[in-house]
């Protein structure tokens, strides 16, 4: 869902919840609202727990002497300039 997402299903339900005071016969816009918000708060905590996830580091002890070297060659496509 991402956090847009889940931010703006949070607003959406508080201004149902709060702010709108209509009355549809069949359907409990208050209800509605804290169903709306719930399912931010569920998809936002789902989502940082799924960044934090993605984002641990793994260190890995070098030996003495050990040397790891990078190199990267990028060329462009065409004739040589």
């Amino acid at each position: 869902m991402g956090i847009g997402g889940s931010i703006f299903l949070i607003a959406l339900g508080a201004i149902l919840a709060f702010a709108v005071d209509a009355s549809i016969g069949f359907l409990d816009l208050y209800v509605v609202g804290w169903v709306l918000m719930l399912a931010g708060l569920v998809g936002l905590i789902l989502t940082m727990f799924y960044w934090r996830s993605r984002r641990q580091t793994v260190v890995r002890p070098t030996t003495q002497g050990e040397v790891v070297e990078e190199y990267r060659e990028v060329r462009r496509p065409g004739p040589p300039v």
